[in-house]
């Protein structure tokens, strides 16, 4: 029979960060806010831009707010040709590394630049501040080509009225997921309303779901092994807490079931059964709606309750 295609899908892993600023983040923001740009000099001299608020040299407390010029010189980049959601440009630019006039260090940001042959390192640019300004990074819309020397700073001292003391940052991860040989074909299964595992050729368990591999021996799995449907419950937790979108009345099981001939248990939800008769040993048969890729919850077969020594090794 010939392999199944493998599966794919598109994943997204997004959460917001929300964190506050301590004095040297929160008069950088703010600088950035009103288009003043602030780093932070060391004892010996140093300038860093950004500006942090321990020396990553010496490890010690550095405060000495410091302006920089919103002009300064590439130190290195690199093209991206393809921009995806939330970068800074939507068409093709240039990420690159800038040491601002008066500082030591470089600043990451984007390069509006026509091509990559018009970016080169020892280039000069200057910041193109975005109209509406918020206190973030983003208050720098980008860098831009720029033929000039060091611009003129402000003198600013780095104390302002209403400063930023702290930010949201969206963190988000946008990929492409593929399960595998292994697992295409145990989703494939579920599809059809059967689990199927696969066996280690040495140590003969099988694992379900499948890994691909033995986690035991280390060596790859192919024999396919139909388990189930029924099984037992190993061990079990009951849920308090009702999730975000999840139409399900608390409190409920969640629980480990080893489905006959399978060695290793899987979990699922428990159902058809008050959530303080669920017990170990309780035998259980999957339970499908129309249409599901796997089963919606399992529930007591009416058998014995299975004994302790035939699922202690798989609690």
């Amino acid at each position: 029979m010939p392999e199944a295609p493998l599966l794919q899908a598109p994943l997204v892993v997004e959460f917001p960060f929300t964190r506050s600023l301590g004095p040297v983040q929160s008069a950088f923001l703010t600088g950035l806010r009103e288009r003043v740009v602030l780093g932070v000099r060391t004892t010996d001299g140093r300038t860093l831009v950004p500006p942090v608020e321990y020396d990553p040299v010496t490890a010690e407390e550095i405060r000495d707010l410091t302006e920089v010029a919103p002009t300064g010189t590439v130190t290195t980049w690199a093209w991206n040709h393809a921009p995806r959601r939330g970068q800074p440009l939507a068409t093709p630019f240039a990420w690159v590394l800038v040491r601002l006039d008066g500082a030591d260090t470089a600043l990451l940001h984007a390069l509006d630049a026509p091509g990559p042959d018009a970016v080169h390192t020892g280039m000069r640019v200057r910041v193109r501040w975005a109209a509406e300004r918020t206190g973030a990074i983003t208050d720098i819309a980008c860098l831009e080509p720029y033929d000039g020397g060091p611009a003129q700073v402000t003198g600013h001292d780095g104390v302002f009225a209403d400063p930023v003391t702290g930010i949201v940052a969206e963190a988000r991860l946008d990929y492409t997921y593929s399960p595998g040989r292994a697992q295409t074909a145990y989703i494939t299964a579920l599809s059809e309303q059967r689990t199927v595992g696969e066996r280690c050729p040495s140590c003969r368990k099988v694992y379900v779901p499948p890994r691909g591999a033995c986690p035991t021996c280390g060596v790859a799995t192919a024999e396919r092994v139909e388990v189930g449907p029924r099984g037992t419950v190993t061990t079990y937790c009951v849920v308090n807490i009702k999730a975000k979108n999840l139409d399900i009345d608390v409190p409920y099981v969640y629980a480990h079931i080893a489905l006959d001939g399978a060695d290793l248990a899987l979990h699922g939800r428990i159902g058809g059964i008050p959530y303080d008769q669920v017990r170990m040993g309780l035998r259980v048969e999957p339970v499908w709606t129309p249409g599901a890729r796997h089963p919606d919850h399992y529930r007591p077969t009416g058998e014995p309750d299975a004994d302790y020594d035939t699922y202690k090794e798989l609690l």
